[in-house]
């Protein structure tokens, strides 16, 4: 196989990202347009960079392999990262927008008018931005591994460089430019090498895929099967299986997908650029249209590698699928080009979301952490300097936990990170936009319960002792949303009930502020 499409592949990519990049360079001048892009992103182009950031190498690589493996009942997973946004458009994106607030730190502070659930706040976007940040550097390696049979940290230490570039010299400026066309790289990607791999598999005549390749209550109990391997073995146990654990499995999985898409950091931050909260609902209903038409392609790849390459199931080689199929159904030349179509996609996929987690951890790190240090220590550090330096940070730490522990199955944490931005930032968001009632005792009880329940769950998932569990305790663990989504609001409500008396002064007057239109506001300006 030769290297020569996946280097040139990530070349082009690698140039392209760096060149458009320098649009936002030029354009970035205040720390409003590092942290928001000074709130003046319109919805076509702000809906193209969330589905940039959003569809990462889990969606671009393990959809495809999961369906390889467990068949039809894995498109759960594109549903409900999809329906997540539908979720968000409904209960989340126009008052949030309309809070005028930068970061979910901000909004949790001028709702609730606390520090500490401000510093809470801090700690879990870190967390989760970090959680999710890892198995990008990881997967960035495996794929240069596969397509040029380079070394698996030379993948990583690209991704972290070329993202550093962009998001210290321009900020959110930088990124919406670039992961705007990167949505429309990797859906070209994908989209062109399915069409002919469908017109291949037309003329061969051959029979339709095979209804399943293996059997799932033999496969799907090893949580660490392909540990480390890349994409697709971001999830501990397959779906649609007989008993009362794969049902739990499949209601928990929809609770995480449906509700955690609204407390991803790199998410949230996106609905901050928009000039108002019309635009931010417009902006959502672009976004599950541009999601919809992406994860149509690749049940396309499972399907007809259950034709062309049952070998890679057996092999534990599933989240490869994308990058091999093409060689292994056209070959040649041809086979060739579109393997490096793939690959441009696919090194796309982890520079575009490991882009927007790192705007989010350094918007945090820059106001709560950096920034005070500074004054603490008597320097004059804030602003974009500060953003620069929290950047800085927020790529290199997990860039080297990647580079440290390459055998941990740490992707698997990509679907856990759902489960415990559902956990925490869900319960924050849906309660403090839609009931005056809650208080920061409330807030900060439901992201104890909430954070620390699910927080357990992923170190428990991420030891190497979790490997080959079963039972409900194992099943509780590395599906929590199911019980740690509901207790979060529980607690959330009967704290603040008890502590009633502390609803903070200025409740019904944020409050009106998140649900009033902005041509109310005009006309009464």
């Amino acid at each position: 196989m030769s290297p020569v499409p996946g280097i040139v592949a990530v070349t082009l990519v690698t140039l392209a990202t760096l060149a458009i990049g320098t649009v936002g360079l030029r354009l970035s001048r205040t720390t409003s347009d590092f942290f928001v892009a000074s709130r003046s992103v319109r919805p076509g182009l702000n809906a193209s960079a969330i589905g940039g950031e959003y569809l990462s190498a889990a969606s671009f690589l393990g959809v495809a392999g999961l369906l390889l493996v467990f068949g039809a009942e894995m498109l759960w997973y594109p549903v409900g990262w999809t329906a997540g946004y539908l979720v968000l458009l409904v209960l989340v994106a126009a008052p949030l927008r309309r809070s005028g607030a930068y970061t979910l730190p901000d909004f949790a502070e001028a709702r609730l008018g606390s520090r500490r659930v401000r510093r809470a706040c801090t700690l879990l976007v870190v967390a989760i931005g970090w959680l999710y940040l890892l198995p990008q550097f990881q997967g960035a390696g495996v794929t240069l591994v596969t397509a040029v049979g380079a070394p698996p940290w030379l993948g990583a230490v690209m991704v972290a460089t070329v993202v550093l570039l962009n998001v210290t010299s321009g900020g959110m400026r930088s990124i919406t430019f670039v992961q705007a066309f990167q949505y429309w790289l990797k859906l070209t990607a994908l989209l062109v090498p399915a069409a002919v791999l469908l017109a291949v598999w037309v003329g061969d005549g051959r029979p339709g895929p095979a209804r399943s390749l293996v059997d799932p209550e033999e496969t799907a109990v090893d949580p660490q099967a392909g540990a480390g391997s890349g994409p697709a073995d971001l999830w501990s146990l397959p779906l649609g299986g007989a008993g009362a654990e794969s049902l739990y499995v499949t209601y928990s999985l929809i609770l995480a997908t449906f509700l955690g898409t609204m407390g991803l950091p790199h998410v949230v931050v996106r609905f901050y650029t928009n000039p108002d909260g019309r635009a931010a609902r417009r902006t959502t209903l672009v976004v599950l249209g541009l999601l919809g038409l992406f994860y149509v392609i690749p049940p396309v790849y499972g399907a007809l590698g259950r034709v062309y390459a049952a070998e890679l199931a057996a092999g534990g080689r599933a989240d490869t699928l994308v990058l091999e199929l093409p060689r292994l159904v056209v070959g040649g030349p041809a086979g060739d080009v579109l393997t490096g179509l793939v690959t441009a996609g696919a090194f796309a996929a982890f520079l575009s979301t490991s882009s927007g987690l790192a705007i989010a951890v350094a918007g945090v790190l820059g106001q709560d952490v950096v920034g005070r240090l500074g004054r603490r220590g008597g320097r004059r550090l804030g602003g974009v300097a500060a953003f620069r330096v929290a950047a800085v940070i927020a790529v290199l730490v997990p860039c080297v936990a990647a580079l440290s522990t390459p055998g941990v199955g740490v992707a698997r944490a990509v679907g856990l990170a759902f489960a415990v931005a559902a956990s925490t930032f869900c319960p924050l968001l849906v309660l403090g936009i839609w009931w005056r009632g809650l208080t920061a005792a409330g807030a900060l009880a439901g992201l104890a319960v909430g954070g620390g329940g699910s927080g357990a769950a992923v170190l428990w998932t991420l030891l190497p002792t979790s490997a080959g569990q079963e039972g409900w305790v194992a099943t509780l663990l590395g599906q929590p949303a199911a019980w740690s989504v509901p207790t979060a609001f529980l607690a959330m409500w009967l704290v603040s009930l008890a502590t009633r008396a502390h609803v903070p002064a200025g409740a019904n007057r944020f409050m009106v502020r998140l649900h009033t239109p902005e041509d109310v506001e005009l006309d009464r300006g």
